[in-house]
């Protein structure tokens, strides 16, 4: 006996929705967020990646009943953007404190000139901020945090369920007062070398005062590099103890600002 699979147009349309709007946030933050968003992974992993966690989240939320085709789907698709893009530049600013920190080192170590572009923040970074990003992204899937990531953005889909309302204005707030402490942060993390630092231009710039004859042009830019190094040294394997927390901070804020913008 022969058996013929029947599929409804009713039924098609609802499973293309149970994928398309899943699919949307997720590859909206795939595109954004740290480790999954660089620009080294290629487009084809993070389309497969949306389209997996798709596939598995799809038939456990809620899907409104609203036509793809029509002005409320194109606003759903519209939103999960917005949402997905959102939630992957609130975990980048952590990695913008430590290149904000970055800058600051490089700057006080007299590397402002060492810079070239950087593929990943598509634009002319310091070799400092270049190496302590890299060294955070290898810290943020150590401590699992793409893992945490994910998780978050699963539980984002029942604080935040796909719907055609408006998105409260709460959200954005949030998320604009967590960026005012990407200066904070960068300023904590680099605070200490930069103040050892700002204490040897002052002892050389004594130094040359006591001492006019003494050459300190010729020897203050090699030690305050040399310097500059031996504190970068025993600044790294601290910089775990600092990542932590603030990778912590930044999976709870995600919560925070999908909770603010179904409010």
């Amino acid at each position: 006996m022969q058996s013929i699979l029947s599929v409804s147009s009713g039924q098609l349309e609802l499973w293309t929705t149970t994928f398309l709007w899943p699919f949307v946030r997720m590859l909206a933050l795939f595109s954004t967020a740290p480790v999954f968003g660089e620009s080294w992974v290629p487009r084809q992993v993070k389309v497969g990646c949306a389209a997996m966690f798709a596939l598995l989240l799809g038939p456990t939320l809620q899907i409104p009943s609203v036509p793809i085709v029509s002005v409320g789907g194109l606003w759903i698709i519209a939103q999960q953007v917005i949402i997905g893009a959102a939630m992957g530049w609130t975990m980048r600013m952590v990695f913008a404190a430590v290149q904000a920190a970055g800058e600051y080192i490089g700057l006080q170590m007299g590397l402002s000139f060492a810079s070239f572009y950087d593929p990943m923040s598509r634009g002319t970074t310091v070799v400092v901020a270049r190496l302590l990003n890299m060294l955070a992204m290898l810290i943020f899937l150590a401590l699992d945090g793409h893992l945490l990531l994910i998780q978050a953005l699963s539980d984002s889909f029942r604080t935040l369920p796909i719907a055609d309302a408006p998105l409260a204005a709460n959200g954005w707030m949030v998320l604009a007062l967590a960026g005012a402490r990407i200066f904070e942060h960068g300023l904590l993390l680099a605070l200490p070398l930069v103040t050892a630092l700002l204490i040897l231009n002052m002892a050389m710039g004594i130094l040359n005062r006591s001492a006019p004859q003494f050459s300190v042009f010729s020897i203050g830019f090699p030690l305050t590099l040399l310097f500059g190094i031996g504190m970068l040294e025993l600044l790294v394997p601290r910089l775990s103890a600092f990542l932590e927390p603030r990778i912590a901070q930044g999976i709870e804020l995600l919560m925070q600002f999908t909770a603010a913008l179904h409010s």
